[in-house]
């Protein structure tokens, strides 16, 4: 590929895009552990705890089914006006929304209008998060050199580690507090912190070059007007296969950082700080193993590793639940790692796999929105879905079903997904317009 932008500036775009991605997914997790430690006592005290976390957790969904609105808007003006701007918006959006969140009043101070207002700013985060993935991805690989996106794109992925890191490290922190004090303020704290770093990411993004990728096309005219509806009736069917692809690394991520903590509370009798100093500890995993494998990708082929990581989570899910029923610390930090090693090689081909099966001018558009899919059937009601099996047969086997079965269509997709033969990023127009195919 080539380009006229300085020769440091791949490694810029991967640092804007990762501080992004960090923030995103502290922004959106910090929302999930309060859903399923706090919020159901905060904003649906009239339920039975179970029901009432239950409720909780749905609304974290809520998050997910706002975020092809978020792809199709954000992918569309990222194929048209370029990946810059839309990466600095959804990062404002997702700030102010998480800000905010931490502002709310309690049902006990407005009655209704408290779960309302939480569910507004849920679906504002949703849409953010909608955008923001595809948009990072790009502006990383279309940086890269042809040789270096699988490693640069699992660098990428180590974001989603690192936020989801951080923000169980703040609720660890607030955890430790008084639960009058938790109640009353303690748990607004994760919440507010994110306008900080919400700041230092903007410093990093709002000085990045636009990609090269999305200038090439400017350059020879071959920006589409309509690229979404373009996206939907060339290559829906890889917008599908996107979606499938991403169900078996959603629901192991969410179940392990969302689910997990209600699981130890209701199965295992364990306390909120007992689980997370076990996931803790397992999500430096997802930190490790994307580096090690980005070099494989290069190497071997990014869909070959993506399909070793999609089968592995189709089997470990019954480990991990047996050791965690162990209530031994060493054995259920194993579970946890066992879980986060076929994860983190799916997930850390994301980047570079799926960006791509689209042509250049359908990039954002086309990978956000397949992204997004795959999240509401991944990611998205997992956690009540795992709660309802449990409350319905009282036994993780069921969970442990559903989640192989996820992985599973992850593995079919990525069978029925091979990456169409390279196309050039700065190729002419009859070239960057092409539809890739079969």
């Amino acid at each position: 590929m080539t380009t006229t932008h300085p020769r440091h500036t791949p490694v810029k775009a991967l640092l804007a895009s990762w501080l992004g991605t960090v923030i995103e997914f502290y922004d959106f997790f910090i929302y999930g552990l309060a859903s399923s430690l706090i919020f159901a006592r905060l904003f649906f005290p009239d339920f039975d705890p179970l029901v009432g976390t239950l409720i909780a957790l749905s609304t974290f969904g809520v998050g997910y089914v706002a975020r092809p609105l978020g792809a199709v808007l954000f992918g569309h003006f990222g194929d048209r006006l370029g990946r810059k701007s839309m990466l600095v918006v959804t990062l404002t959006m997702m700030g102010a929304s998480t800000f905010a969140i931490g502002l709310l009043p309690t049902y006990q101070t407005v009655g209704v209008a408290a779960p309302v207002l939480l569910v507004a700013m849920r679906i504002a985060q949703g849409l953010s998060l909608g955008g923001e993935y595809g948009g990072a991805v790009l502006m990383t690989v279309e940086h890269a050199s042809e040789g270096r996106r699988g490693v640069t794109g699992s660098l990428l992925n180590t974001g989603a580690g690192v936020g989801t890191l951080t923000s169980n490290l703040a609720f660890l922190a607030v955890l430790q507090l008084p639960e009058d004090a938790l109640l009353s303020w303690g748990w607004r704290v994760p919440f507010l912190l994110s306008a900080l770093l919400v700041a230092v990411g903007l410093a990093v993004r709002v000085t990045l070059a636009e990609s090269p990728t999305f200038v090439a096309l400017q350059r020879h005219g071959a920006v589409r007007r309509l690229p979404i509806v373009d996206v939907i009736r060339s290559d829906w069917h890889r917008v599908l296969l996107v979606a499938f692809g991403t169900v078996g690394a959603g629901v192991v991520i969410t179940m392990t950082t969302v689910f997990s903590l209600a699981y130890g509370r209701q199965a295992l009798q364990l306390d909120n700080s007992a689980m997370l100093a076990v996931l803790l500890p397992a999500v430096v995993v997802t930190l490790v193993c994307p580096p090690l494998v980005g070099p494989l990708a290069d190497r071997f082929g990014v869909r070959a590793v993506f399909l070793v990581g999609a089968a592995g989570m189709v089997v470990t899910p019954f480990l991990w639940f047996a050791l965690l029923d162990t209530r031994h610390y060493g054995l259920m930090l194993l579970g946890f790692a066992l879980l986060f090693v076929p994860y983190s090689a799916n997930y850390a081909m994301f980047p570079a796999y799926f960006s791509q099966v689209f042509p250049p001018a359908l990039r954002y558009s086309g990978m956000s929105l397949g992204f997004t899919i795959g999240t509401i059937a991944g990611n998205a009601f997992a956690p009540a879905i795992a709660t309802s099996i449990l409350r319905g047969t009282g036994s993780w086997v069921g969970i442990a079903w559903y989640m192989a079965a996820m992985a599973t269509l992850s593995v079919a997709a990525a069978v029925l997904m091979p990456i169409p033969a390279a196309e050039e990023d700065s190729a002419p127009p009859s070239k960057a317009l092409g539809t890739a195919t079969a």
